[in-house]
Parts: C-alpha cells; sequence; structure tokens
C-alpha cells in the first residue's frame, strides 16, 4: 500500500465536488491540487498538508504534526498530521481547510 486509500476517500469527501480540484500521484501517494497548486495529500498513513509557512511552528505545536521531509530537508510550509490527528472528520476537515487557504491565496498554475 503506498498510501491509506481511506484517509484518500475521506479526504475526497471532505473536499466535495470542486472542479478546481485535481488529483495527482505524488510523493509516493496522492496529491490534491486546488488550480494546480497543493493544497493536502496522503503518504502512507499521513496526512501532507501545506500551508503558510509563517504558521509552521504553531501546527508544529499541535499533537501528531510533524514537518514533512522526505530528504533530509525539511521543507517549510510543509506538515504531515499522524492518522490518530484525524480520525475524527472534523480534525480532517480543519486541516484540510488549512490547506486549501493556503494553496487559494496561491496564483493558479
Amino acid at each position: 500500500m503506498a498510501y491509506d486509500e481511506a484517509l484518500a476517500s475521506r479526504v475526497r469527501e471532505t473536499l466535495g465536488e470542486n472542479p478546481e480540484i485535481t488529483e495527482r500521484k505524488m510523493f509516493g501517494g496522492i496529491a490534491f491540487m486546488l488550480s494546480g497548486n497543493m493544497a493536502v495529500g496522503v503518504s502512507k498513513d499521513d496526512l501532507m498538508v501545506r500551508i503558510d509557512p509563517d504558521d509552521q511552528d504553531e501546527a508544529l505545536a499541535q499533537s501528531g504534526v510533524r514537518v514533512f521531509d522526505m530528504t533530509g530537508r525539511p521543507m517549510k510550509g510543509w506538515i504531515l498530521v499522524a492518522p490518530e490527528a484525524t480520525e475524527d472528520d472534523a480534525a480532517l476537515l480543519r486541516w484540510v481547510e488549512a490547506g486549501l487557504d493556503f494553496a487559494g491565496s496561491l496564483p493558479p498554475k
């Protein structure tokens, strides 16, 4: 299993029908793009969230959140949220909205 299909399905449900959202295989998982900019994704059993880099320290202070680091070089503005921090639909929604808010602030690609 490259990524948690159940989590990906929950993310799809949370995103709803939006023609500006597309899916792309990326980072060994799946990414959900808003107007060509990654908002959230699923890697293994974690939720990837792209956030405002200025909000990263606040996000990292929350339980189950860590820096997204695939190459030994942490990526500013990218976090991984552990499964226990997205079990609850309201928590998943909060993280998905954070990703959408930041992706929506970027110019379309």
